[in-house]
């Protein structure tokens, strides 16, 4: 089974605007929907113009914000305060 075949149309629509966004880790989108960093590259390829997909990969490339590895460790929040909470 492929890892984003679970999802809903909504599901989708959220993942990719958590990728979008520049604060947001690929790890909350993992602990949320279950897929990793690799899966989230492949649904945005899928869901995306390739235009689209190239300037986002581009721009997510080893970004500090989008990898919690890189992040600073002041940095303790996972979202920002206009989004939805997270639930585990």
């Amino acid at each position: 089974m492929k890892a984003t075949e679970h999802l809903t149309v909504e599901d989708i629509d959220r993942i990719v605007e958590m990728a979008w966004e520049d604060r947001t880790p690929f790890d909350l989108i993992e602990v949320q929907f279950s897929l990793k960093e690799k899966d989230v590259i492949k649904l945005m390829r899928r869901e995306m113009k390739e235009s689209s997909f190239r300037m986002w990969r581009k721009r997510v490339n080893n970004r500090r914000t989008k990898h919690a590895a890189l992040r600073s460790k002041e940095v303790r929040r996972f979202r920002s305060p206009d989004q939805k909470p997270v639930s585990y």
